[in-house]
């Protein structure tokens, strides 16, 4: 199986020998490279595009979050996993907003940092299990703003009528026809129709109905 490349960017050299000599213990998990603070792990992850590079939050020069962020700038091809003694909810969402897989505390990261890099290079997310509530509460405020998303069930019959024809590619004045109404009324029901579902967009409106075509009753 191909190895797992991986950089451990740290200030403390205790933390990076330690997580250093668990990582290697898996034959699977090799270290390419040790860096002190974010430009060294910035030139690391660039000189040996590991798979995973694990970034310590609070580091000299440029601390993880900027490097992270330039790291995602640069498109390096590496998976991004965050290494803290904070647990600190506006912290992880900031983290995974940016796009990091792993999230990891200091105080339990021996005993998880495997695990992470693993499910990690496998583009999967992983968090220290403390920290269970805040992807629970993300997943629930998550389901909240999709709920509270228009959708096709807020038109009225008539508008999805109108909305299943123009994904069968139907004018304004062939819809008209077949509905019995005018084609000034068809164009009023197309404007409702966007209003209502927050398009916006002179195609925004066909590209939504041929995406959600299975969805009409």
């Amino acid at each position: 199986m191909e190895q797992i490349t991986l950089i451990i960017a740290d200030d403390h050299p205790i933390v990076r020998k330690g997580l250093r000599e668990i990582i290697e213990e898996d034959e699977r998990l090799r270290v390419v490279a040790e860096a002190s603070n974010g430009l060294e792990a910035l030139a690391a992850a660039e000189a040996h595009a590991p798979h995973v590079t694990i970034l310590d939050v609070d580091m000299p020069e440029m601390n993880g979050i900027a490097a992270a962020r330039e790291i995602i700038r640069r498109k390096l091809a590496t998976e991004i996993v965050f290494l803290t003694m904070h647990r600190d909810e506006d912290l992880f969402n900031e983290a995974i907003d940016l796009g990091a897989k792993g999230f990891v505390l200091k105080d339990s990261a021996l005993g998880e940092i495997v695990e992470c890099v693993k499910m990690v290079a496998r583009s999967e997310h992983f968090a220290s299990h403390a920290l269970t509530k805040f992807l629970i509460d993300r997943s629930r405020r998550a389901i909240g703003l999709a709920r509270a998303r228009p959708t096709i069930a807020d038109l009225s019959p008539t508008e999805r009528k109108v909305l299943k024809m123009i994904a069968e590619s139907f004018s304004s004045r062939e819809i008209a026809e077949k509905l019995f109404l005018s084609p000034r009324t068809i164009e009023k029901h197309r404007q409702n129709i966007c209003r209502k579902l927050e398009l916006q967009g002179s195609h925004a409106l066909l590209k939504f109905a041929v995406l959600h075509k299975s969805e009409f009753l």
